[in-house]
């Protein structure tokens, strides 16, 4: 585990003295995976005709509203599965971030940031559709080196301890955080090389996600909620349905949204 890739002691400027503080790997690894996707993002906009700025525009508020509603949505989970008044120490651990927060605060912030920016909200989800997936690889493995949302115990030659993970563990688990990064590596491949000829790339984006974390939750540590599923699984079953519901729709009415989008007078 590195939970911490490295520390900027405390030094003096001019008459101050400016504490030092600890740079953390899954934040490096967020802030890579926001810029990776942003990447993506903006090139998928600019073959259509929109300035490349309008992306990273759209990218900051998405972040925001991403890493706020995933955080946020820990915080309640956590709070009434506990019966705990711990608000402030959820809010502040180093860990807790679930997927569905995140799709749910960034998708706001996407809504208006896009509507902001004058590009059409179908067009930007879209074109986000890789980038989410690719960002949330990144930020998987960040979950790894904190020691974060793995497993249960297992046997397997594969098997990590996290004696300084959230919870500790000095017991093998299933790295179920990278289980689900090599799965979006491979959704945010099979999304970007679509971006022509899907219909609309956020659905796929949403069935695929969601059947994997719905197995992936089969080894989490995460306790049962309904008939047997935990909290993940069901919101990954919304997931596929909506985003199947969508597929089938805008696939009625055109093949492929990149190919019959014009380019915009001005931007």
């Amino acid at each position: 585990m590195y939970p911490i890739l490295f520390e900027i002691p405390s030094f003096q400027l001019f008459s101050y003295v400016v504490p030092g503080f600890e740079i953390s790997t899954f934040g490096i690894l967020v802030a890579l995976g926001a810029l990776f996707g942003g990447r993506l993002f903006a090139i998928a906009l600019g073959e259509v005709g929109y300035h490349r700025e309008c992306a990273w525009s759209i990218l900051f508020w998405a972040l925001l509203g991403g890493i706020g509603g995933a955080k946020l949505w820990y915080v309640a989970e956590m709070v009434a599965r506990t019966s705990s008044d711990q608000f402030f120490e959820f809010l502040t651990s180093r860990g807790g971030l679930t997927w569905y927060g995140g799709l749910v605060g960034g998708g706001l912030a996407v809504l208006l940031a896009a509507r902001a920016n004058q590009v059409p909200l179908k067009l930007a989800t879209h074109f986000a559709a890789p980038a989410v997936a690719a960002g949330q690889c990144l930020g998987r493995i960040g979950c790894f080196f904190v020691g974060d949302d793995y497993g249960v115990p297992t046997d397997l030659p594969w098997g990590v301890a996290f004696p300084k993970g959230l919870p500790p563990t000095d017991v093998p688990v299933h790295p179920t955080m990278l289980y689900e990064a090599a799965w979006l590596a491979l959704i945010a491949w099979i999304l970007w090389k679509r971006r022509a000829t899907s219909s609309y790339l956020f659905a796929e984006y949403l069935v695929l996600a969601g059947v994997g974390r719905f197995l992936d939750e089969f080894l989490r540590a995460n306790p049962a909620w309904i008939a047997g599923l935990t909290n993940a699984q069901i919101t990954a079953v919304v997931c596929i349905l909506i985003g199947g519901g969508l597929m089938a729709y805008f696939r009625s009415q055109s093949p492929s949204l990149h190919s019959q989008q014009p380019a915009p007078e001005s931007s």
